[in-house]
């Protein structure tokens, strides 16, 4: 019965995931032709079918964490003992999904995921919608300082992970070590601008991750 602990709960668990989840998707998304690349350019899997997948992969990346927030959401009306609650949202967003399907996969492979990452932002939102319903009003001001401000740190990981790749490709060249070591540098240097940009924009989830990884070192 306790509601505002359950409040106080969700809203840091959407924190949370925003927090992983949407860098997550910005580096699958701007690098996702080097990862489609690196892992099936073989032998029959040619460079033209690359960039098909690749397309697709950024496509689903863009719904990557709003499908995280559907799966916390979820959790959420079950522990409330609502389960019907997401099962209706969920049979709506098929309807919107297959609405979305007739009109976006004539653009390309990469509409069927795109679609599928629309339904999602769609599903995210019923949920928030019901939720506030049914246990009152979620912390969306901290969610949304939270988010826009992971985004914002995001973009910096975008920018340095994409530009590390670029030069290290062009410099190294196609062979599978040159193609690891670049993707791998890429990632690598992006990660570290992501979390520099959350320690300069204050995002409080960093710091509790900080202190998640001083418990497991305690331990």
């Amino acid at each position: 019965g306790d509601l505002d602990g359950f409040r106080a709960t969700v809203s840091s668990g959407v924190r949370q995931i925003n927090f992983l989840l949407i860098p997550a998707g910005v580096a699958s998304a701007v690098l996702a032709e080097p990862i489609v690349r690196l892992l099936y350019e073989r032998g029959a899997f040619e460079p033209d079918q690359t960039h098909v997948v690749a397309g697709a992969l950024a496509a689903f990346s863009l719904g990557l964490t709003f499908n995280g927030m559907m799966l916390m959401l979820n959790r959420g009306f079950f522990s409330l003992q609502a389960p019907w609650v997401p099962t209706l949202v969920a049979l709506a967003v098929l309807v919107v999904n297959v609405a979305l399907y007739a009109a976006l996969y004539r653009v390309g492979a990469w509409g069927i995921p795109l679609a599928i990452s629309l339904a999602n932002v769609l599903g995210v939102v019923l949920l928030f919608v019901a939720l506030r319903r049914r246990a009152g009003r979620i912390d969306l001001t901290a969610i949304t300082r939270s988010f826009v401000r992971v985004t914002l740190a995001s973009a910096a990981l975008a920018v340095v992970a994409y530009g590390t790749w670029w030069a290290l490709d062009d410099a190294l060249g196609r062979s599978f070590p040159a193609q690891l070591a670049s993707l791998g540098a890429a990632l690598l240097a992006g990660g570290i601008a992501y979390l520099a940009g959350c320690h300069a924009l204050r995002v409080r989830e960093l710091t509790a991750v900080l202190s998640l990884r001083g418990r497991f070192r305690s331990s």
